[in-house]
This record gives structure tokens, C-alpha cells and sequence, in this order.
């Protein structure tokens, strides 16, 4: 039988600590905390778990104000830092329909430039509101409409004349005067020049996204299609002469005029090359193709032949008219060469500071 203990022992038993004694630790327990220990020491120093972090994305307000007025127009909302100018451009026709991207002009101060469609919002907040000025660019084209529209003009132009209209001549004398060679010949060599622009625009050129105005295309096609009348009515009039030197002055122009149409052609197709390439690092260097040796002398190529051609149209058949174009043609191709050639000296200066824009120095 189990002895009954009395019942004042287990209260002393069960409370030790009433009379100051420590408590005393069993030997389950004190493996229990070995053990403990061992892991902790074992796993390395205990990491508080990581608090949960809420990723939070920052939207810019756009706020778009008319340039002139300084009126508020709208207020472009929640636009992510990624997005571009065409973004918010794009933004902008939803809520104005009546003005489309390329239409729009935006800059960051009144009298600042335009800025670029590939330009970022995030680089041109200070804060979380951007406010931008609004400027109507008018009625926009595209770049390949705009030199389609002004290189085919001529083309048509021309032929009208040469088949001698009879509203453009009077038939009469157009039966009594035949065409001399030189006509037929500069009839050829224009319209040659002209496909070859509409040719190079279709699968050479690669134009940018951008736009230009309307405006831009009427002044170039009345410029290009003006002229384009006044040289073909000279050329293919009954009364024609042909040039003072007869057959050699035609025959000389006409193949100057022929290799500098070549040297054009290849210029463009290297200059196309490169940047199809990628390869915008070096200034283009020339090819075993004879017609870019001229890379070695200027820095704009394609602009001297181009002057070349007619330079030697104009020698080709020696009329005033082609004479006056042909003029106004080298001063607007010096003015872009040099444009382009500054352009060039800060990109690629060691390479381009020995050379001239268009016209080579030995001339």
C-alpha cells in the first residue's frame, strides 16, 4: 500500500522559493536548454525577419499650358516615370482630340526649345508636378510624303514639256523645229536624277518618326516645281540652240554629269549603310568604291555631287534658267554642309578637322 504523506509537505515541496531557496532545475530541463544553445549556436546570430516592403510606383502630373495665354489647358495624371514625351503627347490627343501627337509641340520653358518625343518624364521633373508649355505646330506631314510629293513633281512636270504641248508651244513651229540631241539627252539625264531621289527615298533613306509642317512642303514643292517649269520650257521650246561647243560640250557635261548622279547614289547607300549598322561611333569611312574616295577630301559628299550634277547640267545645256537654279542649288547645299560638318567636328573631330564641308580645298 502507497504511504499517505501528511498534508503540510507538499506545500513546502511546491513552493521553495517562499523561503528564499533557488529553484532547482531537473534533468530533462537542463538538456532541453543544452540543446537550445547548441542550435542557436549553430545556426549563427539570430535575424529579425524581414519586414514586408509595399513597392510603390510615383505618377507624375503633367500640366499643359498654352504658350501664349499661360492658360491651363489640361492636366495629364498618373503618368509612370517611364513614359516619353510622345507618351504624354499621345495622352494629350485623348484629351484634346483636335491636336495629334505630331502636331504638338511641347517645351519645358516659353522660350526653349521643342523637346524630342524620345526623352523621358523622369528626367525632367524636379517634382511631382511638370508643367510644360504647349505650342500648335499646324497641320503635319510625314517625311517620306514630303520628298515623294517634291521630288515626283518635277518628273511629270518636265515630261509634259518635252512631249511640246499644244497648250505649252505652238504646234506650228513645234513641226518645223525638230528636237535637237541635246534635248532628248537632258530630257534623260533630269528625269534620271529625279527617279533616283524618288528610288532613294522609297529604299534607302530611312527617315525618323518625325513630322515637318505643311507649310515646309508647299515652300519646297513651289521652289522645285517653279523652276522645274522655267528650265523644261527653255530646253524643249522650237527655238532651242544648242550649246557654242556642239557635241564635245554636251558630251563632257553629260558624263560629268552621269558620274556625279553615281558618286550620289553610293554616298547615300554608305552613309545608309552605317546607320543600319549601328555604327555611329566613326566618322564613315571610304569603301573600294571609287565614288567615296571624296570622303577622304570633305565631310559631306553627297552634297558636292549634288552640286556637280547640276553644275554640269547647266554646261550640259547652256541655258539661264539652269544656270540661275544651279546657283541657288550650291548655296543651299554649302549652307547644309556646313551645318552638318559642325555637327561632325563635335562628334568625330580628330577625324574630320582636316577636312572641308563640300568644296575639297585643292579646288
Amino acid at each position: 500500500m502507497l504511504q499517505r504523506q501528511s498534508p503540510g509537505a507538499p506545500e513546502r515541496s511546491r513552493d521553495p522559493a517562499a523561503h528564499g531557496a533557488a529553484l532547482p532545475m531537473s534533468h530533462n530541463d537542463s538538456r532541453s536548454f543544452f540543446n537550445l544553445s547548441q542550435l542557436v549556436l549553430s545556426a549563427g546570430q539570430i535575424k529579425p525577419s524581414p519586414a514586408l516592403k509595399h513597392s510603390k510606383i510615383t505618377y507624375f502630373e503633367v500640366e499643359i499650358v498654352d504658350v501664349q495665354s499661360k492658360k491651363q489647358i489640361c492636366i495629364v495624371d498618373k503618368v509612370p516615370p517611364a513614359s516619353t514625351i510622345l507618351d504624354v503627347k499621345h495622352k494629350f490627343h485623348k484629351a484634346c482630340p483636335q491636336w495629334y501627337p505630331s502636331r504638338v509641340g511641347l517645351q519645358l520653358e516659353r522660350n526653349g526649345p521643342f523637346l524630342k518625343d524620345s526623352i523621358s518624364i523622369q528626367s525632367l521633373a524636379v517634382s511631382s508636378i511638370i508643367t510644360l508649355y504647349f505650342t500648335d505646330l499646324g497641320q503635319q506631314v510625314g517625311w517620306t510624303t514630303f520628298f515623294l510629293t517634291e521630288y515626283t513633281g518635277p518628273l511629270l512636270i518636265y515630261l509634259l514639256f518635252y512631249i511640246r504641248l499644244s497648250t505649252i508651244y505652238d504646234q506650228v513651229e513645234s513641226r518645223k523645229n525638230f528636237c535637237h540631241p541635246v534635248v532628248h539627252l537632258a530630257c534623260f539625264c533630269h528625269c534620271l536624277h529625279y527617279i533616283r531621289h524618288v528610288l532613294e527615298t522609297l529604299f534607302v533613306h530611312k527617315f525618323s518618326e518625325g513630322h515637318t509642317p505643311l507649310k515646309n512642303m508647299i515652300k519646297g514643292c513651289a521652289f522645285y516645281w517653279g523652276f522645274t517649269s522655267w528650265i523644261a520650257y527653255y530646253i524643249n521650246h522650237p527655238r532651242y540652240t544648242p550649246p557654242s561647243f556642239g557635241h564635245k560640250q554636251v558630251s563632257y557635261a553629260a558624263l560629268a554629269f552621269l558620274m556625279c548622279e553615281a558618286g550620289n547614289h553610293f554616298i547615300n547607300v554608305a552613309l545608309a549603310h552605317q546607320t543600319n549598322s549601328g555604327n555611329r561611333t566613326c566618322f564613315p569611312s571610304p569603301t573600294y568604291n571609287p565614288f567615296t574616295w571624296l570622303f577622304l577630301l570633305v565631310s559631306c559628299p553627297n552634297y558636292t555631287y549634288e552640286a556637280g550634277s547640276w553644275i554640269s547640267f547647266t554646261v550640259m545645256t547652256q541655258t539661264l534658267p539652269v544656270g540661275i537654279f544651279a546657283f541657288l542649288m550650291v548655296i543651299q547645299m554649302s549652307l547644309w554642309a556646313q551645318k552638318k560638318h559642325k555637327l561632325y567636328l563635335k562628334r568625330f573631330y580628330p577625324e574630320v578637322r582636316r577636312k572641308a564641308a563640300m568644296i575639297p580645298i585643292i579646288f
